[in-house]
């Protein structure tokens, strides 16, 4: 229960202006959800909460590294992970219909009577979206990628093994269509 605390701020007491809060997210944290495809993840946010009379601004400053594997070789890789999200949070009467309204998903509602605002499901998203959507080997100083050479000698065979079928299938005839 301690735990679950640890992501809800008290914005209540909080005068208006710039609040800054740091959190420090593990693999356990990840684990917890059911992230299994990074190993050993360890991201740091910076949120900047910038309080206004019937409003909240936030900003979420991701930063960390996670080890994953390459998506074209299965080289193991390590991750940096970057990016910033903004968040817009309004108090209003009614946030159910409002939040069911609402089609941005960077505005969110919440009750002129809440005291606390739980960013949890917020850390583990955007941490989530800063991870690169394809995972590959860097290029080396030449701008040779540094992947797997026997597996990519593998994929190249499979191509050309794929192609060699697709050429003698019943499906050749319909070559002569694609101009038309």
């Amino acid at each position: 229960m301690a735990n679950k605390r640890a992501y809800e701020i008290a914005f209540v007491g909080l005068k208006p202006g710039l609040h800054e809060f740091r959190y420090d997210l593990d693999e356990k944290f990840f684990l917890e959800r059911g992230v299994t495809d990074l190993e050993h993840p360890q991201a740091q946010i910076k949120m900047l909460l910038d309080k206004n009379a019937g409003f909240m601004l936030l900003t979420f400053e991701i930063g960390g590294s996670a080890g994953s594997i390459c998506d074209r070789c299965g080289n193991p890789l390590k991750l940096d992970l970057w990016d910033e999200f903004k968040m817009l949070v309004k108090l209003v009467d009614n946030p159910i219909e409002m939040n069911e309204q609402e089609e941005d998903p960077d505005v969110f509602y919440i009750s002129r009577n809440e005291s606390h605002l739980d960013v949890e499901n917020w850390l583990y998203e955007f941490v989530l979206l800063s991870v690169p959507m394809q995972k590959v080997c860097a290029n080396d100083e030449n701008g040779r990628s540094t992947c797997n050479e026997e597996v990519l000698e593998k994929l190249k065979i499979m191509k050309e093994s794929h192609n060699e079928t697709l050429s003698n299938s019943i499906w050749k005839g319909l070559d002569k269509f694609k101009g038309n």
